[in-house]
């Protein structure tokens, strides 16, 4: 009788055994069958069509605070498929990230501001042969995050705006935010502005609309560093985010994803009859009218900060990867067209609409991916 229990079991362990082999034998079928067209092998639908090639190594980049939520998910999808390579992005900030880029020690940098002339030429001597170039790569607008308890739904427009950075407008039931929301129960409470204390290209975008919307009411040059006297400083993106959410009174400017964990973000009262709300949808329609303002490989685009369409958000950014035309590392130029591609192809452009951000209109992203696969 033991003997014969003995034998039943190794039996049952055998068929567990042939089970689990052909369990293996499958996955693995299904690895094989599933490779990228570039020769990378994918683990989920969503990474099947990205093009790895013999990308490898580590990638190291850095900039924009305002990608920072793309970037991460588009990382996720493309390591994925691309298991060889590793993705390091530091959101540093748009003019600390340049700054690395044009030292040589990134292999692309993310910024919201398109480069300055001058930087085009000191990235020559980085560049070999070559030089840095704007890729428009991600749109979004810029949301109004505010934290003003009792107050649901509020409406501004840019010069109240301006005023309201500027310090020249200090309370929340100041008669011109009252004209603008005369169903809101504004409370007589301090306005706390806050504003980035880093090189922002963030700041740079908002500082455009004012410039260009309120020039009355906001008389400074505007950039990537911040300019008016008084408000708080807080660093990067998340940083404003949360001040605004713990801090009564708050207001300040980041991109829409940083608003999504529950804080209110303002409409814009534009020319249209209804204020615009700050979604990727409306900031799509804003950035589909903006123009090519770069030549050659340069991507750099003038944004529109008057759109005429109904529901357009005029306060946008876009934000560019910036990368060598010609001359990139050797060990770096497979990963980072590698990934550029993904992330400029409809699969990473839909990353962004999952993530409350805007995707590159069709006519301006078909020019990335040329230039992209161009690359050397």
């Amino acid at each position: 009788m033991k003997l014969q229990r003995m034998n039943r079991r190794a039996l049952a362990l055998g068929a567990l055994a042939v089970s689990g082999a052909l369990a293996l034998t499958a996955c693995g079928s299904d690895d094989t069958g599933s490779k990228s067209s570039g020769g990378g092998s994918s683990t989920s639908a969503a990474a099947g069509n990205i093009k790895c090639d013999d990308a490898k190594g580590q990638l190291q980049a850095s900039g924009s605070t305002a990608q920072k939520n793309a970037i991460d998910a588009w990382v996720k999808q493309f390591t994925q498929a691309c298991n060889s390579v590793q993705v390091n992005y530091n959101p540093t900030g748009s003019g600390a990230g340049i700054t690395a880029f044009l030292q040589g020690q990134t292999a692309f940098a993310g910024s919201d501001s398109a480069l300055k002339p001058e930087q085009v030429a000191q990235s020559k001597k980085v560049c070999s042969g070559g030089q840095a170039i704007d890729l428009p790569m991600v749109g979004g607008p810029i949301a109004l995050g505010y934290n003003v308890p009792g107050v649901d739904s509020l409406v501004l427009d840019a010069s109240t705006i301006a005023k309201i950075f500027d310090g020249k407008i200090t309370n929340w039931n100041d008669k011109a935010i009252a004209a603008l929301n005369p169903n809101a129960k504004l409370p007589d409470l301090k306005i706390q502005a806050f504003h980035r204390s880093d090189e922002s290209g963030t700041t740079d975008n908002f500082t455009k609309y004012l410039i260009s919307q309120a020039k009355t009411d906001w008389p400074y040059s505007g950039g990537k560093a911040w300019q008016a006297k008084g408000g708080q400083a807080a660093q990067g993106s998340s940083g404003l985010a949360a001040q605004v959410k713990q801090t009564a009174g708050a207001i300040s400017y980041f991109e829409l994803s940083y608003a999504s964990d529950g804080l209110k973000t303002v409409d814009l009262k534009t020319a249209a009859a209804e204020p615009a709300k700050a979604t990727a949808e409306n900031a799509s329609k804003a950035i589909a009218s903006a123009k090519i303002a770069g030549t050659g490989q340069d991507l750099a685009l003038k944004l529109n900060y008057n759109p005429s369409e109904a529901g357009a958000y005029p306060l946008t950014l876009v934000t560019y990867e910036i990368v060598c035309d010609k001359g990139n590392k050797s060990d770096t130029l497979a990963g980072t067209k590698a990934f550029l591609r993904y992330v400029a192809s409809e699969d990473g452009q839909k990353v962004l609409s999952q993530n409350s951000y805007a995707p590159i209109p069709a006519e301006i992203i078909s020019k990335v991916r040329t230039t992209v696969e161009g690359l050397s």
